[in-house]
């Protein structure tokens, strides 16, 4: 072989080596990968023992003076009073719900700390509650973006790309649910498609549908042709993300999805979405006080139907341009806010969902990512257990992007090493990696530093941080396009978990039999 094919096949060799240990540093390798985290550092505790019982207190006295509304569910309002709440009929399937103090906090003792969600790959269930962290892509947006094409309406293709693109991530654990709305199915059929995305394009739980009780049905359905009806109806294998109507409303159309999950024994998350100025007082402690109040009382419903049943306590905080009128995201006051619940769900021995990465930011920049960290770092900090929006939120959740998932996946990154904490032994306090050659010389060349290079730091797959001339010659690219670059790699390469071929047939004939059944609707 010619001397300039051997240094050039070397080279190819070195090169490889060192991009497979950054690949393996980075997140892309398989020893990089986890289910979920195990924080290894304290939470955040700001608020004194005295401040948190006001809170709940104030919480105690609006849902006993101001009470909950319920609408359209007369089997909801039954269980309600069964259980102790004073009922009021105010209209039509319309009734007003008073708990005294401490009666939803004895209902929601049966629902437990922590709880498994399982996968369809064992290896990546998740376990939520306690000391344990789990990130999911955001949810829910109308809209999706890129730098090529700008923001558009989101189709199957794009929901089934964001799915690929969260499998892809070593710093994801959970495949999320609505990634963004597939305007091209219709509205009372896209479900199954976006359920079937999740099983067909990644391994790792998933959260279920919401919009009308036989969607919720139909999610849990398509969960017992997965792992058998048997396992289903004794583990949590699905979730459903329910928001109350603030304030102070439960619709029938949530309390009644809320009883499907719960009555299968599956998990669901209970948000109010709390705007500070327009459906919730502009104080942070104010809007603490009706969030409490509001989730827990979306919660004790779950444990009415099917005691046990899995139940996130969570908060969704906002605040408010007073300028304009528009929502603002990724801001202190909501941030802070969030310490608070952590705080009130350990009290309640509840698992918690909040914050995630939020912006208002219209394009992956500057603001996006520093409203993201001050919104994310609040939620590990204040020890939240399951973080829906971890990745692609922009627009005010209206946009999903392309280049921001992948940006905040990186970031995801960094906040495991963070949660990772302080390792002190013998080894890491290093003693001898100064020993070795003593005073005035450097550690490259020590034992230590040798053994602990590759695995010491976290490193990121999308920083650039080569010297100012290096980054120039190379096209002075800013952070947004090599994510887009990023992304279109990851698709490129996403190959799909194997998933059972009698299993797929048999989801695949369901959903045929359920589209069929039903004309389309389109709103």
């Amino acid at each position: 072989m010619p001397d300039g094919d051997i240094a050039a096949r070397d080279g190819k060799r070195q090169r490889g080596g060192r991009t497979q240990r950054r690949e393996t540093r980075s997140g892309g390798g398989q020893a990089a990968q986890r289910p979920y985290i195990v924080r290894n550092i304290p939470t955040y505790d700001i608020l004194s023992e005295e401040s948190l019982s006001r809170i709940e207190a104030t919480a105690d006295r609006i849902l006993a003076e101001i009470g909950i509304e319920l609408r359209d569910d007369a089997e909801a309002m039954q269980l309600y009073r069964k259980a102790g709440a004073s009922v009021t009929d105010i209209g039509p399937d319309v009734w007003r719900l008073k708990f005294e103090p401490g009666m939803l906090r004895e209902i929601l003792k049966t629902a437990p700390a922590e709880f498994t969600q399982h996968a369809r790959n064992p290896d990546r269930s998740v376990r939520i509650g306690g000391r344990n962290v789990v990130f999911a892509p955001s949810y829910g947006s109308p809209f999706v973006m890129d730098l090529d094409r700008g923001r558009r309406y989101g189709t199957i293709e794009d929901f089934r790309n964001f799915v690929k693109l969260s499998q892809s991530s070593p710093w994801l654990h959970h495949s999320g649910g609505t990634v963004c709305e597939p305007t091209d199915v219709p509205v009372n059929k896209r479900h199954l498609d976006m359920v079937y995305a999740h099983i067909r394009y990644s391994d790792r739980a998933f959260l279920g549908s919401i919009t009308a009780p036989e969607r919720a049905a139909d999610s849990v359905e398509m969960c017992r042709i997965l792992f058998g009806a048997d396992f289903v109806d004794s583990h949590c294998v699905i979730m459903g993300n329910f928001n109350t109507t603030s304030p102070l409303v439960l619709d029938g159309v949530t309390t009644a999805g809320i009883r499907t999950y719960a009555a299968a024994g599956q998990g669901s998350i209970h948000l109010p979405f709390l705007l500070g100025g327009a459906v919730a007082p502009l104080t942070t402690a104010g809007m603490v006080a009706q969030g409490l109040a509001e989730s827990l009382a979306s919660c004790a419903l779950t444990q009415l139907v099917r005691p046990g049943a899995p139940a996130i306590l969570a908060s969704f905080f906002s605040s408010m341009s007073l300028r304009s009128g528009s929502p603002t995201f990724g801001t202190p006051e909501p941030a802070i806010g969030s310490l608070v619940m952590g705080q009130l769900a350990r009290r309640l021995n509840l698992p918690l969902r909040c914050a995630g990465n939020f912006s208002t930011s219209k394009l992956p920049d500057g603001q996006a990512m520093q409203q993201s960290m001050m919104s994310m770092m609040s939620a590990v900090q204040g020890g939240a257990n399951y973080v829906l929006h971890s990745a692609g939120f922009l627009d005010g959740l209206l946009s999903m992007s392309y280049e921001k998932l992948v940006m905040d996946t990186d970031m995801c990154g960094a906040l495991h090493a963070y949660l990772d904490g302080v390792e002190v032994n013998e080894d890491t306090l290093a003693f001898d990696a100064l020993a070795e050659l003593g005073p005035g010389q450097h550690l490259f060349s020590t034992q230590h530093t040798l053994r602990h290079y590759e695995t010491a730091y976290w490193d990121s797959a999308l920083d650039d941080n080569q010297p100012f001339e290096t980054w120039s010659e190379q096209g002075g690219l800013d952070s947004a396009v090599r994510a887009n670059a990023r992304w279109k790699k990851l698709l490129r390469e996403y190959e799909a978990p194997p998933l059972d071929e009698a299993v797929d047939e048999a989801l695949l004939d369901f959903m045929a039999r359920r589209k069929e059944a039903v004309p389309d609707m389109w709103y």
